[in-house]
């Protein structure tokens, strides 16, 4: 292909990520695979950006492009269409007709295509096209996720896939023998005496409503299978061997076995709205299994229907699941896997492996989650103001809080006009967001809107703590994009701008945090946060010079950052820190300057005229490691424009 078609092979696999994110509405049965594989497509839109726009930003001719250059964006156009293609069939695929070879096919082309995918990926020559540091170090994340997911379903290999590889998806694949969720397989391993547990539990299986959750049935099912087996419904063998032939395997074959089968999480342990692995399940009126969290957030959106059976619920009670949930205990300690919740019946796994009792505690927390409900302004104030002091203490306590359903009630108070009530909420949220796990569950209450607001008309105190919690939130890299693009970023902006001292350290911790990811960098340009910036940088009284150069090193790096930051007279300020602030200014003072004079002779001649040769001569001599570094690169470009 000729050179002459980067752009529009660049606009070509821009447009595909688009296409493909305009696909929702995922059926059941491939959902999981669906948003993973959309989402981890969504994050390269950046670096199709940047490929588009090679020419125009950086001056390059096209016929110096590569036949190597070329052929990978094909590969990655090719792959893109494919991928395209499966998440719309697999949206569509409706599990009620009967085609159990098409779910399979379907299931290891997905894995097929995160293979591919991943390789075309690994072809791209960065430097060639001088990709940004953040765009590369977003598509080394697109890779390492998409390895783990790999990992996850399976160890896969180029001739193991060749077959899948080599024929479209309405042509006929014959599966491998993959050992993993592909198969339709549920794999339960190193249970121990898992019958006589499972006959135990089937005594005690939760009754709603005068019926068994249907689920369980089949759980104490599978839990009476011989461990070591990977159970399929339409196989009689084990990875190639007769069952009746298996008791004969020795040690060493058993081993072999447990190597080559990934540990995948069965699908009765995923909670059917999330998809992932529940923490605390709790049945709701009809029978059905849900995560508390997911469930609850459905109900208080106004649904009164089962998501699973639409069938109407005759009440709200959300009963606990203990038998799922110590199954699922159980499975994740034979598996050598973290449980997601620290407690089980009243008790909760410390470090040294012992269980401490918290019954207690946990009736303690309950009984405070309960007066959060209550219609009483000082009911709410006061269980808000313990549950503050609580989640304060200790890991525990913040995992026996979110496992009480506190989340999503503390959410719903976050908009509350009592002013104190608002204050010990926000900051519940940001204790509670501390532990790695609560994350995802604050994200799956819809806190996000609602934190933004209190961040734009709270206290100073809750705007603080508001602003805290976007930055603890934020270190999660999906959750950047949904917290910039909920508005965030001028409130932040302004509390920078106008805050107390502590407001403004927490707000420039989380504009710096949410500016790492490439999309928020321009929304922070264009919600002026040049304006506090500069600010900070100029006023001698002020005490976060550092906090403004390391936003500015970030903003640097994105076209529009670039431009408005040449505007706004940075430069000058610039080079008298380079010649008075301290060791760590001068090394960010000499990485913007270089940043704004790469490929821009007009900063370059103006740093010249300024005199900058003095300082960057000194700083090449006696900076830190990188000052060094930087300070010689700009000494080298200013040495080049004056050879012309």
């Amino acid at each position: 292909m000729a050179g002459e078609d980067v752009p529009r092979m660049g606009q070509a696999l821009l447009d595909l990520v688009h296409d493909v994110g305009r696909i929702n509405g995922f059926g059941d049965t491939f959902r999981r695979e669906c948003s993973y594989l959309s989402r981890r497509i969504s994050l390269l839109s950046f670096l199709f950006e940047e490929i588009r726009d090679f020419q125009g930003i950086h001056g390059h001719s096209f016929s110096s492009t590569s036949a190597p250059s070329s052929s990978c964006l094909k590969n990655l156009l090719i792959t893109l269409k494919d991928a395209k293609r499966l998440i719309s069939l697999a949206a569509n695929y409706d599990p009620k007709i009967p085609h159990d070879a098409d779910a399979k096919k379907i299931s290891l082309k997905f894995q097929c295509i995160t293979w591919q995918l991943e390789k075309a990926l690994e072809d791209i020559p960065f430097d060639h096209f001088d990709i940004s540091d953040e765009v590369r170090e977003q598509v080394e994340l697109v890779q390492s996720q998409m390895r783990r997911a790999r990992e996850r379903d399976g160890s896969l290999n180029s001739r193991a896939l060749s077959p899948a590889l080599s024929k479209p998806l309405d042509k006929e694949v014959d599966v491998p023998v993959l050992g993993n969720r592909a198969n339709g397989r549920l794999h339960i391993e190193k249970m121990g005496n898992v019958k006589f547990e499972s006959q135990a539990m089937g005594n005690i299986v939760p009754k709603v409503n005068g019926k068994r959750d249907p689920n369980m049935e089949q759980m104490k099912h599978e839990l009476e299978r011989p461990k070591g087996f990977s159970i399929s419904s339409n196989t009689s063998k084990l990875n190639g061997t007769d069952f009746s032939k298996a008791h004969n395997l020795d040690i060493k074959g058993s081993e072999e076995i447990k190597k080559q089968d990934p540990v995948i999480v069965p699908d009765d342990f995923r909670c059917p709205i999330s998809l992932e692995m529940m923490r605390d399940p709790v049945i709701v009126a009809t029978g059905q299994t849900y995560e508390r969290s997911c469930i609850q957030r459905w109900i208080d959106s106004g649904h009164k229907t089962c998501p699973k059976t639409q069938q109407i619920l005759q009440n709200s009670t959300l009963t606990p699941n203990y038998v799922l949930r110590s199954i699922i205990a159980q499975w994740c300690s034979a598996n050598n896997i973290e449980y997601p919740m620290g407690s089980t019946n009243g008790k909760i796994r410390k470090s040294d492996g012992t269980f401490h009792d918290i019954s207690e505690e946990k009736a303690i927390i309950d009984a405070l989650v309960h007066k959060l409900l209550s219609r009483s302004i000082e009911d709410q104030r006061s269980a808000a103001t313990e549950i503050r002091s609580l989640s304060k203490r200790s890991t525990d306590n913040r995992m026996l809080i979110a496992e009480a359903g506190a989340i999503p009630v503390l959410v719903n108070l976050l908009t509350t006009e009592d002013v104190k009530t608002q204050e010990n909420v926000v900051t519940c949220i940001l204790n509670l967001s501390i532990y790695e796990n609560n994350k995802e569950l604050i994200m799956l209450a819809g806190a996000i809107p609602s934190i933004v607001q209190v961040l734009r008309v709270g206290s100073m105190e809750a705007r603080e703590n508001a602003a805290a919690t976007l930055f603890s939130l934020s270190l999660t890299d999906e959750n950047k994009i949904i917290i910039g693009s909920s508005g965030a970023i001028p409130a932040l902006v302004e509390l920078l701008l106008n805050g107390s001292s502590r407001g403004k350290k927490d707000a420039a911790t989380a504009l710096f945090n949410l500016c790492i990811y490439r999309g928020n960098k321009g929304r922070a340009v264009r919600a002026g946060i040049l304006v506090p910036l500069m600010k900070m940088l100029t006023d001698s009284s002020s005490c976060m010079i550092d906090e403004a150069l390391t936003i500015l090193s970030v903003l640097v790096s994105h076209p529009e950052g670039k431009v408005a930051i040449g505007k706004a007279n940075t430069i000058t300020v610039l080079l008298d820190i380079l010649t008075t602030g301290m060791p760590r200014n001068k090394e960010n003072a000499a990485a913007i300057l270089l940043a704004l004079c790469k490929k821009n002779a007009e900063n370059l001649v103006h740093v010249g005229r300024l005199g900058a040769d003095v300082p960057l001569t000194v700083l090449a001599k006696s900076g830190t490691e990188r000052a060094k570094r930087k300070a010689s690169s700009l000494l080298e470009l200013l040495h080049k424009i004056r050879q012309f």
